[in-house]
């Protein structure tokens, strides 16, 4: 906590979630896949994570990139996901579904919740695309999250930061609104005195060099649109404790 802001940093990695401690993360959100959104992590990921840090873990529960919309089969990966999770030390869970017209699932939500209690659960930010986001904050005020991560339905935080300040307002405590999604140390400061929130959500990522010293320029491991096989993001110490600085500055 930063002086009354709460800095969650999203990370894909034990490297990221160490590092996301030392420069002042309040809480880790443990994803895989951060090229697609996140995807649910590895237990074993997480039983490393747990053993390497102190603050809490909030873990993912999300069997796939793309849509929202989930089958029966990916929902009871979901629900082994959610039980796995819990056994080997999840502090909490984010997760999120939604109807065919764009509306959150209560039906599948209610039973992910039942599922997860007693942890803590963020809805995640499948509420940027439903079609009505103040109709769906009350939805899941009455479901019982504790928290909704949101872009403001729009490309970025700094974009969709009008709906942000709206749907604090109209939170009124009942849940915790968290920005996320594009935030730098260029646009944090705008970002928390524009919204009024108390929590924020970042990555902090910098590009780290492979060690690799043998390189085969000719081929890739996934698609020409993924990551380079000879560099990886990981959470930026300096750039967690600058994020931590302007937060704890704006008191």
């Amino acid at each position: 906590m930063a002086n009354g802001f709460l800095m969650e940093v999203c990370v894909d990695s034990v490297e990221s979630a160490v590092n996301a401690e030392r420069g002042g993360a309040g809480r880790l959100e443990l994803c895989a896949n951060l090229m697609e959104g996140g995807t649910t992590p590895t237990i074993g990921l997480l039983q490393v994570v747990k053993q390497c840090t102190r603050v809490p873990v909030f873990v993912m529960i999300r069997p796939r990139g793309g849509d929202f919309l989930y089958s029966d089969r990916e929902v009871e990966v979901m629900k082994a996901d959610i039980r796995l999770a819990k056994q080997h030390g999840a502090d909490g869970l984010v997760f999120g579904a939604l109807t065919e017209d764009g509306r959150v699932d209560t039906e599948l939500c209610t039973a992910l919740l039942a599922a997860s209690r007693p942890l803590p659960v963020t809805f995640h930010r499948a509420f940027d695309m439903v079609y009505d986001p103040l109709a769906a904050l009350e939805t899941l005020i009455s479901m019982g999250f504790e928290r909704v991560l949101t872009s403001g339905c729009d490309s970025s935080v700094l974009e969709g930061l009008p709906l942000i300040k709206r749907l604090t307002e109209q939170a009124k405590g009942r849940i915790v609104v968290v920005p996320g999604g594009g935030i730098t140390e260029r646009n944090l400061q705008r970002i928390l005195e524009g919204s009024g929130a108390s929590e924020f959500h970042c990555s902090a990522r910098s590009v780290k060099d492979s060690g690799m010293k043998f390189r085969n320029p000719y081929t890739t491991m996934g698609a020409y649109l993924s990551t380079p096989e000879y560099s990886i993001k990981v959470a930026d110490v300096a750039k967690v404790r600058t994020l931590n600085a302007i937060a704890k500055n704006i008191l």
